[in-house]
């Protein structure tokens, strides 16, 4: 029991330096759900159900001009299409726990956690308990993401405009990305992916966000395969 809750707790400890660029993260979001016409109840739902920042900032976006339903359904799917490469990630690690645990962790598993958790099974020693980490610092994000969006939903007229809470969201996932760029797959990549947004960034209803997310898996996977 005392190994379980120091791993659980480890886990929420590791997970809190990111926090300071997720709590802003929800906030703009709650704010943008509303300004895109979503009600309260349902901004607030969308960060419940869906919980998956990139996605719902995306969606929000697409919601607000006007996409049409079936070209939002396609975007949220493959924007999700890199949580199968983290399932993928993680698997060796957690294959023996039972259903119930994979369900739970599954719903936790995002671009923060998975950061925060692969770290740890990749650099310790240690052998079991591995569910309770991911588990501490899953709960740790989806908690500070659930209060930041109620944040920004009911309380969104209060926040002056000059804090720019904006560039919170480009530095989370600088930090996110940078030590996770470590060999020749990851660096070519970031690489494609990041000139092709630039090139095709004309491209409606942020089409090109698409394009570039297609384009850095084709060229990570054939690096891999090199």
């Amino acid at each position: 029991m005392q190994k379980t809750h120091h791993s659980f707790f480890r886990g929420i400890r590791d997970e809190l330096p990111i926090l300071v660029g997720v709590i802003p993260f929800g906030m703009i979001y709650g704010i943008l759900a509303l300004e895109a016409g979503l009600s309260k109840a349902e901004a607030q739902a969308m960060s419940f159900i869906l919980f998956a920042g990139s996605a719902q900032f995306m969606l929000v976006q697409l919601v607000d001009v006007g996409t049409p339903a079936l070209v939002i359904i396609l975007t949220a799917f493959i924007i999700n299409l890199r949580h199968a490469l983290y399932s993928a990630s993680v698997s060796p690690y957690l294959k023996k726990l039972s259903p119930l645990w994979k369900m739970g962790l599954a719903y936790l598993l995002t671009d923060e956690a998975y950061a925060v958790a692969i770290t740890h099974y990749e650099n310790k020693e240690e052998k079991g308990y591995k569910h309770w980490y991911f588990l501490g610092a899953g709960l740790a994000l989806w908690t500070s993401w659930q209060i930041s969006t109620a944040v920004g939903v009911f309380l969104g007229a209060q926040i002056p405009s000059s804090w720019s809470l904006d560039f919170t969201l480009a530095l989370t996932f600088i930090a996110l990305l940078v030590p996770a760029i470590k060999d020749r797959p990851a660096v070519l990549t970031a690489f494609s992916a990041g000139i092709t947004a630039l090139l095709t960034a004309g491209m409606p209803y942020k089409l090109n966000l698409i394009v570039a997310a297609i384009v850095g898996i084709s060229v990570g996977l054939w690096s891999e395969t090199r």
